[in-house]
């Protein structure tokens, strides 16, 4: 076994006296003297501590399998999807249940434009200038020459209160023209009853579209069925509307799928389809200037369908190649 040494003695080399006495005689070498005993202490072997290092490789056996890093967490879904969801279906509706249940979402699609109209006159310029002056004038009457502050903040507050039930007021008429649809809405002049497809979320109904199947107009005076005289003819949309919190989901275009679908099988593969000029929500209560935000939905419904008419467009000629 290899000689170690255990302390390294600068006397043994130099002799006593002879080293550290030089050393400290200088007095720029004190320092030095002190890192010199410091080093003397610490050269000090364990012989315990020596063993003949073990060169053989580790085992792949012995290493622990690696764990996920904990900084990296994995956070469940916000809105995971539940198991028990209900299923969405679409399709025509033929009980006389369904279809009165249909045309309340109808009425009701007629009475939310009461809030859209309200809104938007609030917001309106014309009226906001309006409102300008009527403050003014109350301002100048009640501070600037009755210097009254109760009356001024009592002026002002019934200036708004004016205005917004003015607003309440004349938008009311939305809920008249809802009250007064029935079912002989859906009744064509020869009798045959429009058909309504029906979005239901399990069993409740979320989504309506009332669809007016018009014959051909050139076989009209002829003596034939009513299937025969569809052929040719066109599909015209009177209704179209889906509850408020289902509404930007798709349910509506699924129904308009569901539309160009029938009105092909019934009148043929090339018929066209469109939304009529007096559908549920053409009814204007306000002056056109103020029906700004309705014509703007009726443009984006339109434009709605022309997409699903591409879509069907495009998968006709697929087929055909």
């Amino acid at each position: 076994m290899a000689h170690v040494a255990r302390e390294l003695d600068l006397n043994a080399y130099y002799g006593p006296g002879t080293v550290m006495d030089k050393m400290n005689a200088v007095p720029g070498l004190k320092t030095s003297t002190a890192f010199f005993l410091f080093l003397r202490a610490n050269l000090v072997v364990n012989p315990s501590a020596m063993s003949t290092p073990n060169m053989e490789p580790a085992s792949s056996n012995r290493l622990p399998p690696p764990s996920p890093s904990p900084l990296i967490t994995i956070d469940p879904p916000s809105n995971p999807v539940p198991d028990d969801l209900p299923p969405l279906s679409v399709g025509i509706l033929g009980s006389e249940t369904d279809k009165v249940d249909a045309l309340n979402l109808v009425t009701d699609s007629i009475a939310q434009q009461r809030q859209s109209a309200s809104y938007h006159l609030v917001f309106h310029p014309y009226l906001l200038a309006v409102l300008a002056v009527a403050l003014g004038i109350a301002y100048q009457w009640s501070w600037r020459i009755k210097q009254d502050l109760g009356l001024a903040l009592m002026l002002h507050s019934g200036v708004i209160m004016t205005y917004l039930l003015g607003i309440r007021y004349v938008t009311g008429q939305y809920i008249q023209v809802a009250e007064s649809m029935k079912w002989n809405w859906m009744v064509s002049e020869d009798g045959e009853e429009d058909t309504v497809i029906g979005v239901r979320f399990g069993k409740d109904l979320i989504g309506a579209l009332v669809l007016r199947l018009e014959p051909n107009s050139s076989l009209f005076g002829k003596k034939r069925n009513r299937n025969s005289m569809l052929r040719g003819g066109k599909g015209l949309i009177r209704a179209w509307t889906v509850k408020l919190k289902y509404r930007h989901k798709g349910v509506g275009i699924d129904m308009l799928h569901e539309a160009v679908k029938v009105t092909r099988e019934k009148c043929g593969k090339d018929a066209e389809i469109g939304f009529a000029q007096e559908h549920a929500n053409s009814t204007m209560v306000l002056p056109e200037v103020f029906n700004g935000p309705f014509r703007k939905d009726e443009q984006r419904a339109a434009k709605t369908l022309e997409k699903v008419l591409g879509e069907w467009e495009g998968s006709k000629r697929r087929r055909k190649l």
